[in-house]
């Protein structure tokens, strides 16, 4: 075997029925009120998202939803997200889903914690501050779960960009 190092600060919890742990885990975290981020009707439909809800309110945790997220996460839904997190007093994020629903909590939790357009983190800017996102994984492809990294869709004009920074790490 070849010697290597590896250098990972996310926090993997790993085995069945670990949704279970979401509530606690979003606790220790820091979380008292919780933006539930996911896809479309999967989710929903095999009861994972109420396992998800039931391991928040077990622990004590409030949410609210925003659902919808596509692949190819697009801008909408992330200036949506960022005004439901502020109106809402949300404190942290929690993705339901795989690589996109992950990329757009990415970008929801860095859009509540900056007075700007949070687009100006996928023209360059860099990324100081914001909630803490956690993940529940449905499908391990893109790698977000453990990454810096984010990739938005601008509707206007149909173009993705990425944008990193240790602060939207799960």
């Amino acid at each position: 075997m070849d010697n290597f190092t590896f250098y990972s600060p996310t926090y993997f919890a790993f085995g069945k029925d670990t949704e279970s742990q979401a509530g606690a885990l979003a606790k220790r975290f820091g979380a008292s009120k919780v933006l539930v981020h996911f896809g479309g009707k999967s989710a929903k439909a095999s009861g994972l998202l109420d396992r998800v809800e039931a391991s928040l309110k077990a622990a004590g945790l409030s949410y609210v939803e925003l659902g919808g997220v596509q692949p190819n996460p697009r801008s909408g839904l992330v200036y949506q997200g960022i005004d439901l997190c502020k109106k809402e007093k949300v404190d942290f994020v929690l993705a339901v889903g795989g690589g996109s629903t992950i990329d757009s909590a990415k970008a929801i939790a860095a859009g509540v914690l900056y007075d700007g357009d949070f687009w100006d983190f996928y023209s360059g800017k860099e990324i100081e501050k914001a909630l803490p996102v956690g993940t529940v994984l449905t499908i391990a492809a893109a790698g977000s779960e453990g990454s810096p990294n984010s990739v938005i869709t601008k509707e206007e004009g149909m173009f993705k960009r990425g944008a990193n920074g240790d602060a939207i790490r799960p």
